[in-house]
Formats: structure tokens, sequence, C-alpha cells
């Protein structure tokens, strides 16, 4: 069967989440990781990180693509969570994501979500990024050591994962939920369309 779309998406990670996502639209895409430094300035705000590192992951694997033929769009992608202008990224440990769960729980926390969107052919770029408000339960002690015994905060912003066990922990969510997931279909399907990709 042949696609109806008229462009390919690469994306610019390796996140099970995001390809999920991604292939939830019916989109045609590949898979070309990064493979970018994700250090950022310390003065940068919320929206500079993850809008400057979508772009870092999208324009890294475009300029291995500039020999391209093909109409492709990059994506690239980043996320983080926020909790009183303090930038909660992925635990280094067990311990730090238990610290982190502690601080989350009980609390309203925001979720930024940045996107770059890159035409191979034409270079155009567009940037933009959501927030999502997230408000945690109150947890017990023994609710978060039996989470983090599960291993599912090992990778994830603020150390939580919205679409599986996490879920359990999550009183209720102001905005997109698939920006908490990773990756905002909404907007990523504006930003293609603007490209001239209709997912539609």
């Amino acid at each position: 069967m042949t696609s109806q779309h008229s462009h390919v998406i690469i994306l610019a990670s390796t996140s099970p989440r995001r390809q999920e996502l991604i292939s939830s639209l019916r989109i045609p895409y590949v898979i070309q990781a990064s493979h970018v430094d994700e250090d950022t300035p310390e003065n940068w705000t919320p929206r500079e990180i993850v809008e400057g590192l979508a772009y870092r992951k999208a324009e890294a694997v475009h300029r291995s693509c500039l020999n391209d033929t093909e109409r492709s769009i990059i994506v690239g992608s980043d996320t983080i969570v926020l909790l009183d202008n303090e930038v909660l990224g992925k635990p280094k440990n067990d311990q730090d994501a238990n610290r982190m769960l502690s601080s989350l729980q009980g609390r309203t926390h925001e979720v930024y979500t940045g996107i770059a969107c890159i035409d191979v052919l034409t270079g155009r770029t567009l940037i933009s990024h959501r927030i999502t408000s997230v408000t945690m339960k109150s947890l017990s002690n023994r609710t978060i050591q039996a989470y983090v015994n599960s291993g599912e905060p090992s990778d994830k912003a603020g150390s939580y994962a919205i679409q599986g066990l996490g879920a359990t922990l999550i009183d209720r969510i102001e905005g997109c939920y698939f920006n908490v997931v990773g990756l905002s279909l909404s907007l990523l399907s504006d930003m293609l369309s603007e490209l001239g990709m209709d997912v539609l």
C-alpha cells in the first residue's frame, strides 16, 4: 500500500514513547538518533532548554541528510519537568528518583516539551513548545519507594511515566496529555502542516 503522505518523518530520537506517538499518526517515519550533547547553559529558561535541545537534535540529523533527495521532515524533541523554577531531568539513580518524586508529590509542576521540525530539502525550520500542568497525588514514602523499585522512573524526566505505572501517581493534568508523554501531537501536526504535510 503506498502512502498518501507527501513526506517521510525522520524522528531524531530513540525514545520508545516518541516512536509510539509518531506511529499512532499513521505517517511514514524512520528513526535516526542524534547523539548530541544535552548540556545547556545554566542561565537558559525552561523554554530555551527544550526548544534549544529539540533544535540541536534535529539539526544534528539534518547535517547527515544534506545530500538526501527524498522529501523528509526531521523532528527533534526534548522534555523537562519544572518545579519551583528547578529543572528536573532524568534521575541519576534510584535515590535521585526518590528525591524527585518526594518533592513532586502533593504538588503541581509543569512539563515543557519542545519540538523542532526541519524540512530536509529547503532547510526551513520551525521551533515551538507546549506546557502542561500536572498535579501529583499525596504519596506515602512506601508508595514512592515501590514505584522507584518498579524501574520505570530510570530514564524519565521528573522520574515518572504518565503513560505507565506513573499514571497511578497523578491526580490531574491541565493541558496536552501527550506533551507529558514526550511529544505534543496537536502541536506537531500544526507544525507539519505549516511545512506542507497534513497528517490527516
